[in-house]
Parts: C-alpha cells; structure tokens; sequence
C-alpha cells in the first residue's frame, strides 16, 4: 500500500484538502482510481462541454438483447439483472418484453438471451401468447444467423414443469439457432441457480463474440438507494400491522380480512395494481404433525426449519419419486396425490427418512404475493391488504393457506409481517386519466381496484369507473360495502354491478352480471375504455374471457373469429389487462 503523499503541495488545493484527499486516495485500489478519474472527467464535461477534450472512437461493443415472458414480474426481474451482468462486460445490452417483440425481429438478433415464465398447466405468459404462437407457427422465419440461450421458469408443482422455456428452446434450436448454452429449467427458489446460470452463459458468450477484443472495458456504476437497498425476498422489511379488521360477517363461509402494514423507514414506494410479497410461516401444529410422522419429533432445530423455510404442503411429482427411491417404496400414482401434502406422502412411509433426507426432500418456503388494496396517494406510508384464510378438508384432514392464515390468524395488530414488494408495471391505471375503466373483481380479487379508486379520487382523476364485484352473500360478504356505496354517491365510480352466487337458487357469477350488461360493456370498449380483471385463474378468468368473447360476437354480429381478433387487438392496446393467481 502506498504511504507517501499522492498530491503535489503544489496543487491547486489547500494544505488541509491535500492531507485529506491523500488520506483516502493512499488506501484506494487502482479500480477504485480509475473508476474515480472516470467519474470526474465525465462531471467536468456534463459542467463545461467547451472543456472536453476529443474523445477516442468508442469500442465496438457486441449486442445482445435480452427477451422476457413474465407474469408474475419474476422473469423480468431476472432480464434486468442479465442486463447489468451484460454490460460489465462491455455488451451493448437491452431488455424487450416479449409482447413488444415479434419472432421475425427476433431472427435479426446476432445474441438472444431468453428468460421465459410458464404458466397455469403449460400456457404462457397472457402478454407472451403472440410471441410464442407466432415462433411455434409453419412460417416462423430462421434462426441461422442467431445465438441463443434460455432460462427457464416453473413451478414443479405442475405437470408441464418450464413447458414455455423448453418449447423456445427447442423451436429456436430447430429454426436453425445455435444454442450457446444448455437450457436451465428453475423451480421457485430460482435466484441462486438462476444467477449462476447468467454469469457462466454471459462469459461463454463473450468470449465466442471475441471476448475484450469486440466488447469495451467497461467499469459500471451502481448508486445507492437513498437509505439503503430496499427490501427484497432474501432480506424483508419487517411491517407492523397497524390495523386487522375481519370484513366478513359472523355467519359467512369465507373469513377475509383488512389488513393494514406501516411502511415508515422501508423506502418501499408502490403503485396501485402492485403486490406486496409475504414471507409468510407454516402453521406451528402442522410441522409438528409432520415431524411426528417422520419420527423426528426430537430434532427442534429441524422444527424451526420447517416453520420458518421448507415448504410443508405443496406436494410435487418429483418429490413423491424421490421418497419413493429413498424409502424403497413403490412411488404413489399422480390420482393418489391430487389434493394430498407432504405429510400424506410421510404417513406412507412413517419414519423411514433421516433429518438429512426430510430436509433434501422439502422445497425452500415460497413467499405469497397480495394485491395492495391501497393507494399511497391516498394512505401514505402504509399499504392495506385483502386476506381470505384459506381452510378446506381434503383425504379426511383439515388443511389450510400458508400464509393466508399465518395472516389472518395467527397475526394480529401490533405483530410484524415480513414484506417486500413485487411491482407490476403490466397492471397500471390509464396513465390517461380520462380513459374509462372497468374493473371485474370477485372476491379478493377487489384489492387491486379499491387501489385504483383511491389513486383517482386523490388525483382528481375524470375518467369514469365501473366495478363489477361478486362473492357469496350479500348480507355477509359485501367487502368494503360502506366505502363502495360512498363512492358511488359521490360519482367517483360511475357504475357497480354486484353477483352474489348463494343469494338465489341459481348461481350468478361476475362474468353473468357482464353478460347482462354487455350492450353497455360493448359500448364502454367501443369507446376506449380500459378492462381489468383480477382473482381467481382457473375459473373466473377463463370464464370472464369466454363471456367477452361472446359480447363482442353478439354486440357486434360476428362469428367467433372477428370476436378473438377484435379482443386480441384490445389487449395488444393495453386495453385487457389481467392480473390472475
């Protein structure tokens, strides 16, 4: 380490700033000085442009564009990374939403990095559906002239485990592309193999591209969030709850609940139609059932595992062929395990696997996503949540939601959750505020949308608004009733439209309510209004997209194929958003 001064007496400083500069430029590493020589030429030229000096041509930096399929924002969040990873190594990187992008674009690309989302039982992302028709289709365009690399997102707790990652990869392969690395398939603990994966393809790509020889030495800047890093999934913020409040009658079958967080000091600044993520933790009783039928009841530090990381419920193929091989057992069938856990699989087999292999055998704990129910215009430092504990009987167990009850039923005011929040820049207002919108939320799938009226009302916002809510009962289940009503007093929102399933001996759902509205949501597309549809994937939203369709044929005497074009056309607008779980 250098000792001596590094500045001249002669400088144009005084001796007390001389003293103090060579104090810390004396224990600087030669990256850190010329990152330091770097900065300050680029502040004295942004100062005074006359005093710049001619600048070398810039090296050529190779290209590379990173394409995303997201619907969580989990795919997204990774082609940023890989962006940044990029361009510390000299590549001209840009980041493209897959919805932006079209398969003959994509063949015009010399380096394609794909991170792609699968979702639901093989589909993919809603804004990806183009894309990935388009490169399945007989006159997809060639790849001859394009290097590739996919990774790949999933869930194992469904069949088609990284269906959509695996199709690309290998359609790009049959389209002539060159794979530049082996396909990665991850599960939802994918940060640290994900980020692996990045870092080793990014250098073998560099160095078939030519390596410093084409890319430019690059030093790259991050600068700090004022305050520090926000919260992440690895290190959450820990959010008093400041206010718990059952909405729920005493006599309803569902038990949801208002669930208000402070987030003074997280820096966490969010929009409506963002969530916010939950580390949540397993139910105390159930780890210890699951110990009892391990034979573990001993091991308390295997007791805090299975309470605060591993994954105690969700029950995946994988799983059940890995016990199987463990335990020397035959492996269940896949009938046998829908609807099952964890612990039907260990009852199977009781007491056959070690600590060790209970471990191995269990996933990291996935955080849950909630829809913030609030605007921060309207709340400040706070965001309010919409909980349903979730509680159901299945192979004569009573079983329940992860965090839905470590929520609402083992937390109350005054204890903290552990959040972080997950934006969602595809879930948005009308950056128009004119523009009309209608909102189809069931259940608390009307989180997002008491958002959005908060944020129009404390914008002042005139654009009209139309909510479509469903539940159960009215008498029991009417969510934020009082609130509602007031705004449709004060004309905030232009319209409410209500199906309550269990009021009438037929059941009426949110997409029967659109029906019968559907000379008026015709009339309300037609005119340029915003759709929005936020709950349940399996059901409501298949059912309210078949409905749409049956509206626009009926409204506008089509068949069904001018009714799919006319709501395609709407969505690639940005005028059909879905937000479904």
């Amino acid at each position: 380490m250098q000792t001596a001064p590094l500045l001249p007496t002669t400088a144009p400083f005084a001796e007390e700033q001389i003293a103090a500069l060579n104090r810390v430029i004396s224990v600087t590493t030669a990256e850190q000085r010329a990152w330091l020589s770097g900065y300050l030429a680029g502040l004295q030229a942004a100062n005074d442009p006359q005093s710049a000096t001619p600048a070398a041509p810039p090296a050529k930096r190779a290209p590379l564009t990173i394409l995303f399929a997201t619907e969580s924002g989990n795919a997204e969040a990774l082609a940023g990374r890989a962006r940044k990873a990029a361009a510390k190594l000299g590549f001209a990187a840009k980041v493209v939403d897959m919805a932006d992008f079209t398969p003959r674009q994509a063949a015009g690309v010399e380096n394609l990095l794909i991170v792609a989302s699968t979702w639901g039982e093989g589909d993919p992302p809603q804004r990806a559906v183009d894309f990935h028709e388009a490169l399945m289709a007989e006159d997809a365009p060639a790849f001859d002239k394009t290097r590739f690399a996919v990774l790949a997102l999933g869930d194992r707790a469904y069949a088609r485990f990284c269906e959509i990652g695996r199709s690309i990869d290998e359609r790009l392969a049959a389209l002539g592309g060159a794979r530049v690395a082996e396909r990665i398939e991850c599960d939802l603990d994918f940060e640290t193999a994900a980020s692996g994966w990045i870092d080793a393809t990014l250098e073998r790509l560099n160095a078939e591209v030519g390596g410093e020889a084409v890319g430019a030495s690059v030093i790259h800047v991050d600068f700090a969030r004022p305050g520090g890093e926000a919260p992440t999934r690895a290190v959450p913020f820990a959010a008093e709850i400041t206010e718990h409040v059952r909405l729920s009658g005493s006599r309803s079958s569902s038990d949801t609940h208002h669930v208000a967080v402070s987030l003074a000091g997280s820096g966490i600044v969010y929009e409506p139609g963002d969530s916010l993520g939950v580390v949540a933790e397993n139910d105390p009783a159930l780890a210890d059932a699951v110990l009892r039928a391990a034979g573990l009841s001993d091991d308390a530090a295997l007791r805090d595992a299975l309470i605060e990381r591993l994954d105690i419920t969700t029950l995946t193929p994988g799983q059940i062929e890995a016990f199987a091989r463990e335990t020397k057992t035959p492996a269940q069938s896949a009938e046998w395990a829908v609807g099952r856990q964890v612990i039907d699989l260990l009852e199977t087999a009781p007491g056959a696997l070690s600590g060790e292999q209970l471990t191995a055998l269990l996933r990291p704990l996935p955080p849950r996503y909630y829809s913030i129910a609030s605007s921060q215009r309207a709340v400040g430092e706070e965001a309010h949540l919409l909980v349903a504990g979730l509680r159901y009987a299945a192979h004569g167990r009573e079983r329940g939601g992860v965090a839905s009850l470590d929520i609402s039923a083992r937390h109350g005011e005054g204890d903290r959750l552990k959040v972080f929040l997950r934006p969602n820049a595809h879930f948005r207002l009308p950056v128009d505020g004119e523009r009309p919108i209608i909102m189809v939320g069931p259940g608390t799938g009307l989180a997002p949308f008491r958002g959005f009226l908060q944020e129009r009302e404390a914008a002042a916002s005139a654009g009209r608004n139309w909510l479509v809510f469903g539940h159960r009962n009215y008498s029991h289940d009417f969510l934020y009733q009082l609130e509602l009503q007031d705004w449709v007093k004060s004309g905030l929102l232009s319209r409410l439209d209500v199906a309550f399933s269990r009021d009438q001996p037929e059941k009426r759902y949110v997409q029967d309510a659109l029906w019968e509205a559907r000379a008026d949501v015709h009339g309300w597309l037609r005119e340029g209004a915003a759709l929005y549809v936020c709950g349940d994937a399996n059901a409501m939203a298949k059912d309210v997209h078949a409905v749409l369709l049956r509206i626009l044929a009926d409204q506008g005497r089509q068949d069904g194929a001018g009714a799919k074009a006319e709501l395609d056309a709407i969505r690639r607008d940005g005028r059909y958003l879905r937000d479904v779980y």
